[in-house]
C-alpha cells in the first residue's frame, strides 16, 4: 500500500482556515506566537482566528491567568485553557454558537534563551467542541524541544502546534494517525512527546494508557508513564527528586514472585537512604516494547491493558519504554531525577547483561555498557533463582560470570554495585512466568497458586 502524501504545514493551516465551523483563540507564552503565525501566513485566517495573545511578562501573565508556582507546567496550561475558552464562549456563543465548533489553543514553553543551557520543553493543549453547542474536551501534550538554537526550536514548535490542532479536528478517531501526524514536516529528531492525554465527555472511551503506548511505539519518546490510579503523567513531573526501584519484566502474568521481588528490594534499598529519600521513593514496573508486541509487530491492546490493569490494581506505577538495554532505560530515568536508583532483576537477566550482543554497537563494548549503567548512583538488586536440576539457590554471591568478565563482576560486587536481595518464600521459585502461562493454556489450575489475587479496581476516568 502506497504511503499517503503528507500535507504541508501551510496546507494544514489553510484547510483549518477554510473550515467555516472551526473558530477559536490562541494564547502562547515562551517561544513567540509561532503556531498562530502559521494561520496568518495561510489565506483566510479570519475564518479561524478570533484572537491571539502572548502574555510574556510574569506580572501580566499572573494578572490574566492567576499566580503560578511554575510557569511551564500542566497547571499553568489548564489555567490558560480555562480562561481563554470561557471568554471565547461567553463573548461569541450568542453570535455564532449555532454554526461554530469553538476551540482555544494554548501553550507555555521554555525555549533556548541567551546563554541558557537548561531543559527546553513545553505544554500544549487544546480545548474544543466536536459539534456546535457541544461540551468542551481537552487534549494535552508535553514536548521536549531538541534543537540547539532558539530559532530552530520556535520553528519546530510552530509546525508541531499546527499538526496538533489539525489532528485534533481530523485525526482524533485514530490514535495511530493522530500520533504519527504530530511530527509531519519535522524530519530528524527535533521534538520528543512524552505525554498525551485526552479528557472530556466526547473522549470518555479513550484509554490514555494506550496513548502512552502509541507514543513509545511511534518513536516520539523513549518512555511514557502512568500511575497506579491510571493517570497518565509526564515522567519529569512524577519522578522529580525521587529515588527509584525499577523492576523490568513482561508481567505476563503478574506473579507473586514480582511482588516479593519489590518487597524485598525496598527493604534492602532503603537501608542506605535517608528518611526523606526513603519517603520519596517510587517503585516502577517497566515493560519494554518487545514485551507488549506480538510476533507480527501489531500491538495487542487487550493484552497490554490486561497486564497494566493487573499491575495498577496491585498499586504499581507503570513505565513503557523502547529501551532494550538496561543502561538506556536508566539514562532516561536520570533525565528526570538525580536520586539513587535500584534496578531489580533476576539471575536470568543478570546473565543477559554479560552477553556481548547488548553492547556490540558501542565502541567501548561491554565496559562502556557497564560504565553507562552505573554512571549515576545506580545499583543492581539481584533476586535469586533455583536451579531445577541441582536444587541449588543461585544468588548474586555465587553467580558465575563469563570467564573473561569474572574480574569485572568481582569489582562490581566489591564496590556494592551488585547487591543480593533475599527471597521471602523459596517455594515461589518453583515455576517461571512462562511455566505459569503454559499451565494456564493447558488448563492446569496450579498456576493460580503462584499469582496474586487481583483486587477489583474502579474504572479509570
Amino acid at each position: 500500500m502506497a504511503k499517503q502524501a503528507v500535507s504541508s504545514t501551510y496546507d494544514k493551516a489553510l484547510r483549518l482556515n477554510l473550515d467555516e465551523e472551526i473558530y477559536g483563540t490562541f494564547a502562547e507564552i515562551g517561544a513567540g506566537q509561532e503556531v498562530a503565525n502559521w494561520f496568518f501566513r495561510a489565506s483566510a485566517s479570519a475564518g479561524t482566528v478570533a484572537k491571539t495573545i502572548s502574555a510574556y511578562d510574569m506580572t501580566m501573565s499572573d494578572a490574566i491567568y492567576g499566580p503560578a508556582r511554575r510557569y511551564v507546567s500542566r497547571q499553568r496550561l489548564r489555567a490558560m485553557l480555562d480562561h481563554e475558552y470561557s471568554i471565547l464562549v461567553e463573548r461569541l456563543a450568542g453570535e455564532r454558537g449555532d454554526r461554530s465548533t469553538f476551540f482555544s489553543f494554548c501553550n507555555t514553553v521554555r525555549a533556548r534563551g541567551y546563554q541558557d543551557d537548561g531543559e527546553c520543553h513545553g505544554w500544549l493543549g487544546i480545548r474544543l467542541q466536536l459539534k456546535p453547542h457541544g461540551p468542551p474536551n481537552d487534549i494535552l501534550m508535553h514536548v521536549r524541544l531538541l534543537d540547539h538554537e532558539n530559532v530552530a526550536q520556535m520553528e519546530a514548535l510552530g509546525i508541531l502546534g499546527v499538526n496538533f490542532i489539525h489532528g485534533a479536528f481530523h485525526h482524533r478517531l485514530s490514535l495511530e494517525k493522530f500520533v504519527g501526524a504530530l511530527v509531519d514536516n519535522l524530519p530528524g529528531k527535533r521534538v520528543e512527546v512524552d505525554m498525551l492525554k485526552f479528557n472530556g465527555p466526547d473522549f470518555r472511551f479513550v484509554d490514555n494508557r494506550l496513548c502512552s503506548l502509541q507514543l513509545v511505539r511511534s518513536g516520539l519518546t523513549a518512555a511514557a508513564m502512568f500511575l497506579a490510579d491510571g493517570e497518565v503523567v509526564q515522567p519529569a513531573e512524577a519522578l522529580y527528586k525521587r529515588s527509584i526501584v525499577l523492576l523490568r519484566g513482561s508481567f505476563n502474568p503478574v506473579t507473586k514472585v514480582h511482588l516479593d521481588m519489590l518487597e524485598q528490594a525496598r527493604t534492602v534499598f532503603s537501608r542506605d537512604l535517608s528518611p526523606e529519600e526513603s519517603a520519596r521513593r517510587m517503585d516502577l514496573c517497566e515493560m519494554t516494547m518487545s514485551n507488549v508486541l506480538r510476533e507480527d509487530a501489531e500491538v495487542d491492546h487487550l493484552d497490554f491493558l490486561d497486564r497494566a490493569d493487573a499491575l495498577q490494581a496491585l498499586g504499581k506505577n507503570v513505565l513503557i519504554s523502547s529501551c532494550p538495554e538496561f543502561y538506556r532505560v536508566v539514562g532516561v530515568l536520570h533525565r528526570y531525577t538525580d536520586q539513587p536508583t535500584g534496578v531489580l532483576l533476576s539471575i536470568g537477566l543478570l546473565n543477559e547483561l554479560f552477553k556481548e550482543k547488548w553492547s556490540a554497537h558501542l565502541e567501548g563494548g561491554i565496559l562502556e555498557s557497564f560504565g553507562r549503567l552505573f554512571k549515576n548512583d545506580v545499583r543492581l538488586f539481584v533476586y535469586p533463582w533455583k536451579n531445577r536440576r541441582t536444587g541449588e539457590l543461585v544468588t548474586a554471591a555465587n553467580f558465575k560470570a563469563p570467564d573473561h568478565l569474572e574480574h569485572l563482576y568481582l569489582h562490581l560486587r566489591q564496590h556494592g554495585l551488585v547487591v543480593d536481595v533475599p527471597c521471602g518464600d523459596e517455594g515461589l521459585l518453583r515455576y517461571t512466568s512462562r511455566d505459569l502461562e503454559n499451565m494456564k493454556v493447558a488448563g492446569d489450575d496450579t498456576w493460580k497458586d503462584f499469582v496474586p489475587e487481583i483486587p477489583v479496581r474502579a474504572a479509570v476516568d
